[in-house]
Parts: C-alpha cells; sequence; structure tokens
C-alpha cells in the first residue's frame, strides 16, 4: 500500500462515517443502501483495482441509483460506497488550449498533468434570458456557404442535420480550422475512437489545434461519461467566455448526447416515451443548449451536429433541437451523392 493510500485511510477513518454498500447491480446501475448523498454527486465504489468514480441519478425508498462512470466489472452486493460530497468537476483555465480531455476532465494526452488547475462545476446554470445580449456580429467561421449565404452571428446556436456518411466531421473540422474565434472547444461524444485521432491529427491545422480544446467520450464508455462529455464541453467554453473571449463551441454530436440520457433514463426506470427516449432527454437538452450565447462581456458561438435518422429530419431529438436552437443547416445527401462538399443546402436552412 503506498503512502497515499494510508494516508487516505487514515482521513476516512478520523472523519465521519459517510459510506453505504452496494445492495444490487440492475443493468447499468448499482443501487445503494445507507449513504446520504443527493442527485448529482460523485459516489466512489471501492473495488479491488481502485475506486470507481460513479454519479447519484437517482433515488428511490431510502436507495440510491448510482451510475459508474466506467466499467461495472466487479460491481457486487455489498461492495462498500463512499461519498465525496460534490459533483463532478473538470480543471479551467488557458493551459488547456491544444490539450485532449476525456468527459471527466482528465488528460488524454501526453501533455504535462492538470492537477493544479482550479476546477469548475459542470452543470452551471444559464445566464437569465435578461442578462443576454443581442447577437449583432457575425461569426466568421472560413466556410464561403455560411460566410455569405447562411452567416451565423456570435452567440447564436445552429443545429447542423444530416444523416450518415454526409461529411459532419469534415465541415467541423473546416469550422473550427477556418473560424475567426479566440478559442474553439471541440466535443466528440459517442464518436468511434477511429476518428477521434484522424479528426485531431489529420484533420486539424496545428495553428487551429493551438486554439483548440478537445473533449472526448467514445461510443465504448459508459453513457454517463459520455452525457457528461458534454457537459464537460461547455463548462470550458463558458470559463473562457467568462474571460471576454468569443469561443466557438462545435459538438458531434448531439444524438449521441441524448442516446446517452436516454440509456440512464431507462437503467433507473424512466418510462420510454417517443421512440424509446425518456422524458429526461427531453428536459436535459435545453439544459445543455441554453448554456451558449452572448453575454456581457464574451460569447459561446454553439453548432451542434444532429444525426437524423434515415434523412427524417421531423426524428425526436432533431424536432426537439430545432425548437430549442436558433436555427438549422440542413446538409444534403443529393449534393454529398454528386461529390459537392461541404454539402450544405442552403434554402433548406431556417430559422426558428
Amino acid at each position: 500500500m503506498t503512502l497515499a493510500q494510508l494516508r487516505q485511510r487514515g482521513l476516512d477513518a478520523a472523519g465521519p462515517d459517510v459510506s453505504g454498500s452496494v445492495s444490487s447491480v440492475t443493468g447499468l446501475t448499482a443501487w445503494v443502501d445507507g449513504l446520504d448523498a443527493a442527485i448529482g454527486d460523485l459516489v466512489e465504489i471501492d473495488l479491488d483495482a481502485g475506486p470507481l468514480a460513479a454519479e447519484v441519478v437517482g433515488a428511490d425508498h431510502g436507495r440510491l441509483a448510482c451510475m459508474p462512470l466506467g466499467s461495472t466489472l466487479g460491481v457486487g452486493p455489498g461492495v462498500r460506497v463512499r461519498s465525496t460530497g460534490r459533483g463532478l468537476e473538470v480543471p479551467v483555465g488557458p493551459q488547456l488550449l491544444g490539450r485532449v480531455l476525456d468527459g471527466l476532465g482528465r488528460p488524454l494526452d501526453d501533455g504535462p498533468s492538470l492537477d493544479a488547475l482550479p476546477r469548475v462545476p459542470v452543470e452551471n446554470q444559464a445566464t437569465p434570458a435578461l442578462k443576454r445580449q443581442r447577437v449583432t456580429r457575425q461569426m466568421q467561421l472560413g466556410v464561403r456557404a455560411l460566410d455569405t449565404l447562411t452567416p451565423i452571428g456570435r452567440g447564436q446556436r445552429v443545429g447542423i442535420m444530416a444523416g450518415a456518411g454526409v461529411g459532419k466531421s469534415r465541415l467541423l473540422a473546416d469550422l473550427v480550422t477556418g473560424t475567426t474565434a479566440d478559442v474553439a472547444v471541440v466535443a466528440l461524444i459517442g464518436e468511434r475512437g477511429r476518428e477521434v485521432g484522424e479528426f485531431l491529427e489529420r484533420t486539424l491545422t496545428k495553428a487551429a489545434r493551438r486554439k483548440t480544446v478537445a473533449v472526448v467520450a467514445t461510443s465504448d464508455q459508459s453513457p454517463l461519461l459520455r452525457m457528461r462529455g458534454a457537459f464537460a464541453a461547455t463548462a470550458v467554453a463558458e470559463h473562457f467566455s467568462d474571460r471576454g473571449a468569443d469561443v466557438l463551441l462545435v459538438m458531434d454530436s448531439l444524438t449521441r448526447f441524448a442516446m446517452a440520457q436516454r440509456e440512464i433514463g431507462l437503467s433507473v426506470g424512466e418510462p420510454p416515451a417517443t421512440r424509446g427516449y425518456t422524458p429526461s432527454v427531453f428536459a436535459t437538452l435545453p439544459r445543455l443548449l441554453e448554456r451558449a450565447g452572448r453575454f456581457a462581456r464574451g460569447s459561446i458561438t454553439g453548432l451542434y451536429t444532429v444525426l437524423v435518422e434515415g434523412d427524417d429530419l421531423s426524428d425526436p431529438v432533431g424536432d426537439a433541437a430545432r425548437s430549442i436552437l436558433d436555427g438549422h443547416i440542413v446538409l444534403s445527401r443529393a449534393l454529398a451523392s454528386r461529390g459537392h462538399f461541404p454539402a450544405i443546402d442552403v434554402l433548406a436552412r431556417s430559422e426558428e
């Protein structure tokens, strides 16, 4: 046992007992008895391989539903669970520029440690409506079809609606490379692991990488980690915006964020609604999207890809996103099939 582990054991023994134990495991959820914690709090499940972080996502008659931020392998009845007394936090600061983080704010690259940086909660209240500023200036994105025919203002929130295989990821890379924003925050949520390295290493230029913060949660990771990755990226964007920067927040994709929230909701017993999406999905979307905008000092311009099923723009996530976002851009499969990239159908864009 290391010195740090001995020290932590001593602190645990000296402090009040705030631990419980796992009573059962159902699907992705560990039910915990005897633990005093609130929704959104982080807890630690004591496993032989080390503590496993989990988040409280539900409560029922004195039991807490805790969803691990990793694999549930090794979690079983009787395993001790400790409360941390706080929610998920991520590091912030200019040192993040050029770095790649996971959904918990931990570095995925070979750069220096981020432990010394200040941390902020990933959950935050959106700026009140009357304290928001009007969108009056254009955000140059470096894509002529957007800058000339469908301009986007600093602080707007726009959806990029498209089916699979019509060039969403390539368009996002062009936007991050060509934008005049001070900082770009890229959230790759639910993407294939192969595409992440290709996007960051081959698609983005070195100049774009130097002003970009990437938050990555791949499709094989916990649904809670995928969901929290989107909130973590938004928290990082808020940090730079609060210091007067114009931030471009790019998220790929909002649909996989909604799918992750659906998995969480179904695991804790929520009833499925439209196409299996639970009510919490449609309650969580505005909590995420309303945090972008133009504020007293800086701005967050949000571009969110929406993977529409069967090119149907009225699928549940696409419909909900269009009702919240300021407008949307449609990528046309007909244009993509003719080799026209980016396949932006400028006449299909509408303002809500």
